[in-house]
């Protein structure tokens, strides 16, 4: 036998489980002030939405707030404005991750791919992101997005390149993850109706999957978080006890064993109720009026 009882449940990272709101909240900050490895960011204020005008001002606020609490930011599209972001990053000593947004609207997917590439050649890009999650929408074909990415690959071969998607999709696409230079994988416990007290083990098991595709590549978690507030799906509760526990453990687990991951996301973004239901609008660390919330 070996029973040990500091031992039950240990990997769950259900510790946390113990803690009052006051305790948990400590926790958070200490994981802030420490600074994450990354963050993902979002330009909207308030009503905006993707395609509204993002002016210089608004993106250096939020650079601002979030420059203390971090190393990196992930950026999702090179256009509508959003090539502005990793550029005034660089002022506040931020490194980048930065996305070509591509999908079914082939004009659209030339301006993202090549002012991807000219803002790399600027220096303001540390690893480049080819399309996100485009398998998952099946706007592209394998082997249009293939394409895509070894054209990136060519013009910047001094910069990482990859390819964003839900962690299995690597297992699914080989070729899509032969073609990378980096793995760049989305891990969500909560999507996939996982119960909070048990979502540590699932994140793990999410990477691990995704390492075992690319085992001589590096594999990055490009988004992972719990909503502070919405709908339940399955076994999976939004709330925002569930949010600060998930995120004290998935940033002790991540530190601990030296794993990139951005957090998702910096600011809560009332826009996303759409696509996403009700817990669209919670994900943030910071609501939409640019207030801590944990």
């Amino acid at each position: 036998m070996s029973y040990r009882k500091e031992k039950v449940l240990s990997l769950t990272g259900t510790e946390v489980n113990g803690l009052d709101r006051s305790a948990l909240q400590e926790q958070c900050a200490l994981h802030l002030n420490e600074k994450m490895h990354g963050v993902c960011f979002s330009p909207y204020e308030g009503d905006q939405e993707p395609g509204d005008p993002i002016s210089e001002e608004q993106v250096r606020r939020k650079l601002a707030l979030l420059q203390p609490h971090t190393q990196w930011i992930r950026v999702f599209s090179c256009t509508e404005g959003n090539d502005i972001i990793p550029q005034l990053a660089r002022e506040y000593g931020l490194k980048t991750l930065v996305g070509a947004w591509v999908g079914d609207d082939e004009e659209k997917n030339e301006e993202e791919i090549e002012r991807l590439i000219e803002l790399a050649r600027a220096g303001f890009v540390d690893i480049a992101a080819v399309g996100n999650e485009v398998m998952y929408r099946k706007e592209l074909e394998e082997s249009e997005l293939i394409a895509y990415i070894n054209r990136v690959k060519e013009a910047i071969p001094e910069v990482p390149v990859g390819y964003v998607d839900a962690y299995y999709e690597f297992t699914n696409r080989p070729k899509i993850t032969e073609a990378c230079d980096v793995i760049l994988a989305n891990c969500y416990p909560y999507w996939e109706g996982c119960h909070s007290d048990y979502s540590l083990l699932y994140m793990k098991q999410m990477y691990y999957q995704a390492k075992q595709a690319a085992p001589n590549k590096k594999v990055i978690i490009t988004e992972t978080g719990w909503p502070s507030a919405g709908d339940s799906l399955g076994a999976a509760d939004p709330g925002y006890e569930n949010a600060l526990k998930y995120f004290i453990n998935a940033q002790s687990w991540s530190q601990k064993e030296e794993i990139e991951m951005f957090y998702f996301s910096a600011f809560d973004e009332a826009w996303k109720v759409g696509a996403e239901g009700s817990v669209g609008a919670f994900w943030g660390l910071w609501d939409h009026t640019g207030k801590r919330k944990f």
